[in-house]
């Protein structure tokens, strides 16, 4: 005789008692809910594809980013946000090198203490002269690609009655003929996954420590507001060089 292995006969008996289990569970609730109508095919593809709105039609201004200007001493481009006409905008500091390379961090030292948007543009009208000036580049050397990591709906209660659909929306910025600074960067995105890539800053200088880097300004669909309204992101485009110099370096 052959020995019997037990641990196959058990785990085989363990599978069939978990199937069992959630045959009966759907059977109870479908039994449960046998008087509800049953969803059409109308609000399936609507909950996928339909979007909401979560205030009425206004101005159309998005949230748009510019380069203000870079410190080379310290590694860092100066980014500032601007959210509208009656509101303060948001400067950020890009680590051109570094651990915290890529990565666009807010100044919250300007707005701790309820500073208001005159103050703030005052501030930033002192900063711009103490900055190297970037230099626009043709857009047509990089080309943009896009994957969607991640889907989610978000619902927001007593608003808007189908989900709003939000995307992780991962940005891939490289060059046309393989040779020059690429990056990425993931955002999250609303309404719909579409992002496009509106300008391209170079920042190469000959004896310059930052070596063939450049800084991508790439819009996109991220405040899920009225129809949905634009949003910009900067994305750090790095040469291979400047990596293997900077094992610590992140984009």
């Amino acid at each position: 005789m052959t020995d019997v292995n037990r641990d196959i006969k058990t785990q085989a008996a363990l599978i069939a008692l978990a199937r069992t289990r959630r045959m009966q569970r759907a059977l109870a609730h479908a039994y449960l809910h046998r008087d509800a109508p049953l969803p059409g095919l109308h609000s399936s593809l609507g909950y996928m594809t339909t979007t909401a709105r979560v205030a009425d039609d206004g101005v159309g201004f998005g949230h748009r980013m510019t380069v203000l200007g870079v410190a080379r001493l310290e590694g860092i481009a100066y980014v500032v946000e601007e959210l509208g006409e009656r509101e303060p905008p948001l400067i950020y500091r890009l680590y051109l090198r570094g651990p915290r390379q890529g990565h666009l961090v807010p100044l919250h030292a300007w707005y701790e203490h309820g500073s208001s948007g005159r103050e703030i543009r005052t501030r930033i009208a002192a900063l711009a002269p103490l900055l190297d000036p970037v230099v626009s580049a043709p857009t047509e050397a990089w080309m943009l690609s896009t994957r969607i990591v991640q889907r989610r709906a978000l619902r927001v209660s007593g608003c808007a009655a189908m989900p709003i659909r939000k995307f992780a929306l991962q940005l891939v910025v490289e060059p046309v003929h393989g040779l020059g600074p690429s990056g990425r960067s993931t955002v999250t995105a609303f309404l719909q996954p579409h992002a496009q890539l509106t300008e391209v800053w170079s920042l190469a200088r000959a004896a310059d420590d930052i070596c063939n880097t450049a800084i991508a300004r790439v819009s996109f669909t991220g405040i899920p507001t009225g129809t949905g309204l634009t949003k910009d992101t900067m994305v750090l485009l790095s040469a291979s060089a400047c990596d293997a110099a900077d094992s610590d370096s992140y984009v």
